[in-house]
């Protein structure tokens, strides 16, 4: 009994002194990880405070295609951005004629910038203000909040930048053509395109009024669209299909007082599409009643006409009496980006030059993409004599066909025109040069024969033209830089720099046509696509439907856009003044 009661003796105090062992690792554990904690506490948010304060600040100015295309596209985390806009949502505008007859729903193609880039990785923030002021010397944009408060919508603020990014867009250009700001209709923004849905229907009932006069009711309908470009045709073509597909059945009594007219100051419509999407749009517009006049420069927009020039009939003036009209020809400078070119040099121009990086000329970390920049691309015969000399690395004074064709990727990297003139087939003596056998390897060319060879190269120049499709093409390309800038300094990727050493960090922006469509009315579209491949007719409608409903920026853009056109199909178009 003794002994048993001493081993129990002996096996609690061993119980008790491994407790007593147990809740001193415990005291020390616990110790020891609220030491941990508040060294996290003090030293892991110093790391993040450093992390923050070593990333660059991108401030992108704009809310369209290219802004919203580099936000999208951009995923390093390096970057704290800030989108600076007085519109907080995207639009699809290529589908703004559609919103003026109600085939599409306003809302059906906007989508909030915040829902684009709320799930990314990369801290964006979003101002809704506009930007007044670029002051590139101080790396500072100056922009006003367009919102309404206690200042009456006039406070402004200052947001520094490491990089600034400009994809404002453009406004519309009026030639200084006097009362086309005060009579005019724009078709820009989504608000221009509700507006004028609301003045199409106010036009109608207008003329439905018992005491207006038939001349009076003439006049209220006739409907004037100023510019053969896609914008404009497209919506002659909608306007003409809501008139006889929904209104003229609900104002049976005026529909054959109804006219369209399309002026046009060239010499055809649609000039940059094939001649034969061209002849079909102005053959078929003369079928379905739109009088088309080409040649006819609008010279002054009063309250109820339009007076234009008939370049045709020696200069003649005559006037138009109208109820609505739209201007869509042409873009113009922005105000704060016209100050902006005076700071550096470019007041003389149109847009903004850029290199084919799509920097500023002139300002390392600005950019500028969109309808408010053009590419400065440059010419082959400006760097010839560069060119030469990188190709001839032996100093020889004449270029091998080994050496010729070492550096001709490089060039066409850099000067498109050259490929496009190799295509054209038009240059076949450096074609030939090209083609690697024995005696051709033999030829030597020198600085003489290689100016001679290249020398009408530079007519195959072409800038880019004004659309959504370069402005994203752009984005992109611009997104995919900034991810791999860090990166890209230590492996250079880019053509040779026939000016300088070395090569540049990355290729130079390479804009690839996927093609372009026109729709016409009655179900059918042109299509112009890559390959000189053209086609009209009800295919190429529901090609349209099925290309601008993929490109949405969004799923609930994708499902209310096919949505609307869906009850169009069955319902027709809405008429009321909503």
């Amino acid at each position: 009994m003794s002994s048993t009661l001493t081993i129990f003796r002996r096996f609690s105090k061993a119980f008790h002194d491994h407790q007593s062992h147990l809740k001193l690792v415990l005291l020390c554990t616990i110790v020891s990880g609220g030491g941990l904690l508040a060294y996290n506490a003090v030293g892991g948010a110093t790391s993040e405070e450093v992390a923050v304060t070593e990333k660059k600040k991108v401030v992108v100015l704009g809310t369209g295609w290219a802004a919203t295309s580099f936000m999208k596209n951009l995923k390093n985390p390096k970057y704290e951005v800030q989108v600076i806009s007085p519109r907080n949502y995207f639009a699809f505008t290529p589908l703004l004629p559609s919103v003026t007859c109600g085939t599409v729903e306003a809302r059906s193609i906007v989508e909030p910038v915040r829902n684009i880039f709320r799930k990314k990785n990369v801290d964006i923030q979003f101002s809704e203000a506009e930007c007044v002021k670029i002051d590139a010397e101080n790396k500072k944009v100056y922009c006003r909040s367009i919102l309404k408060n206690n200042l009456n919508g006039k406070e402004e603020f200052a947001v520094d930048y490491d990089y600034l990014i400009i994809g404002v867009g453009a406004n519309v250009n009026t030639f200084n053509t006097p009362g086309v700001v005060e009579n005019c209709h724009f078709l820009k923004e989504v608000e221009d395109a509700q507006k004028i849905r609301r003045t199409v229907i106010d036009c109608f009932e207008r003329a439905s009024l018992p005491d207006v006069s038939e001349e009076e009711r003439k006049r209220i309908l006739h409907f004037a669209i100023v510019g053969g470009g896609p914008t404009g045709v497209e919506f002659a073509a909608s306007l003409h299909d809501f008139v006889n597909g929904d209104l003229v059945r609900l104002y049976p009594g005026i529909k054959d007082l109804v006219k369209i007219t399309l002026l046009e100051a060239g010499d055809h419509l649609l000039s940059m599409f094939d001649k034969r999407i061209s002849a079909f749009a102005e053959d078929k517009f003369q079928r379905d009643g739109i009088d088309v006049k080409t040649g006819s420069m609008v010279v002054k927009v009063s309250e109820k006409e339009i007076s234009i020039k008939e370049l045709k009939n020696g200069d003649e003036t005559t006037t138009i009496p109208y109820g609505m009209a739209v201007w869509s020809t042409g873009i113009g400078t922005r105000p704060f980006i016209k100050d902006f070119m005076a700071q550096i040099g470019q007041a003389s121009r149109r847009a903004l030059l850029t290199d084919e990086w799509l920097r500023v000329e002139g300002c390392n970390n600005v950019y500028a993409l969109g309808d408010c920049a053009t590419i400065n691309q440059r010419k082959v015969m400006e760097d010839i004599a560069a060119i030469f000399k990188k190709a001839d690395k032996n100093n020889s004074g004449t270029l091998t066909v080994k050496e010729f064709q070492e550096v001709m990727g490089d060039i066409c990297e850099r000067y498109p025109q050259v490929e496009l003139y190799l295509k054209s087939k038009q240059m076949s003596n450096i074609a030939d040069l090209l083609k690697e056998d024995k005696v051709e390897a033999k030829k030597q060319l020198n600085i003489e024969e290689l100016k001679k060879a290249l020398s009408n190269v530079d007519s195959q120049m072409k800038f880019l033209p004004a659309t959504a499709q370069v402005a994203s093409q752009q984005g992109t390309y611009l997104a995919k830089c900034f991810n791999r800038m860090e990166e890209s300094e230590k492996n250079p990727e880019g053509p040779l720099r026939f000016r300088g050493e070395g090569r540049h960090r990355f290729k130079p922006f390479r804009y690839k046509h996927l093609g372009q469509f026109a729709p016409l009315g009655g179900e059918q579209t042109a299509a112009q696509l890559p390959g000189d491949w053209v086609s009209i007719g009800h295919s190429s409608q529901w090609l349209w439907y099925s290309v601008y409903a993929s490109k949405q920026v969004s799923w609930r853009t994708r499902a209310l856009v096919v949505t609307d056109w869906t009850r169009r199909f069955i319902f027709g178009r809405d008429s009321s003044r909503i």
